[in-house]
């Protein structure tokens, strides 16, 4: 695929945490970064975790967030491709954002080739060894009989109930009190682990992922490289492929 401009990836959000005012402060900022980008940008990647809870209804779809919806829908108008990949937090997604956006949803993770290099690109959830606890709860939020039954539940009870318990997560918690991710060495990181199981059975030049809330850029080999794109609740942080090289980056405002 021949670049006309420059392959950006994002992740965690995590928008309506930890309540609507500082969720409000998040969005404008993210907004504030895809009106920068779009001048440039020739893909966006959101890999995960755009929302802390998110279910479509038939009918309905949790209230809010509509400045960042229709910056999304401003861009896909304007001939750039969006791509939003489900996350742990946001993995009840059918059909809403495709249809009323425009953007392209992913379930699980993909393989893209860019100016000849190749990338594996997911939200990172559920891969590699270990959190076996995790991985069982997937199995029960994406089981179709549970999606169904809660699907029952009032709106105003179950988004409640779902933010209830999502907000009782580290990620929540107030910015003076959560302490930030650290890193244990790779050794501990999973994504790396799966990244290196990966390399050992097909070539990929970048590995892309969120879901770690710690921005990491680790050589896997002397021709391969693990990125993590890190979160907006601490860091906001960015990776940009420019058809050579991709780099993580921190987003500041101009003024």
């Amino acid at each position: 695929m021949h670049l006309s401009g420059k392959i950006y990836f994002a992740s965690d959000l995590h928008l309506g945490t930890p309540d609507e005012a500082t969720s409000a402060i998040r969005e404008k900022l993210f907004v504030r970064w895809l009106e920068e980008i779009k001048k440039d940008a020739a893909a966006i990647y959101i890999i995960g975790d755009i929302f802390d809870f998110w279910h479509e209804y038939d009918t309905v779809i949790p209230k809010g967030f509509v400045r960042l919806q229709g910056k999304l829908a401003e861009l896909t108008d304007a001939g750039i491709p969006v791509h939003v990949f489900t996350g742990n937090h946001d993995l009840w997604m059918f059909g809403y954002l495709q249809k009323e956006l425009g953007v392209q949803l992913h379930y699980a993770p993909i393989q893209q080739e860019f100016a000849g290099k190749k990338f594996y690109i997911g939200h990172g959830d559920g891969l590699g060894p270990g959190d076996h606890g995790y991985k069982f709860i997937k199995r029960v939020f994406s089981n179709p009989v549970c999606q169904f039954l809660f699907k029952w539940l009032h709106p105003d009870i179950g988004v409640r109930l779902a933010l209830y318990f999502s907000r009782k997560s580290r990620y929540a918690a107030g910015s003076n009190e959560k302490m930030l991710e650290e890193f244990k060495g790779e050794e501990q990181e999973w994504l790396v682990q799966f990244s290196k199981s990966e390399l050992r059975k097909t070539h990929y030049d970048y590995f892309v992922f969120g879901h770690r809330h710690l921005p990491l850029d680790i050589a896997l080999s002397g021709e391969s490289r693990y990125i993590n794109t890190g979160d907006w609740l601490d860091y906001n942080s960015y990776a940009v492929f420019d058809g050579t090289h991709l780099e993580l980056k921190y987003y500041k405002p101009a003024n």
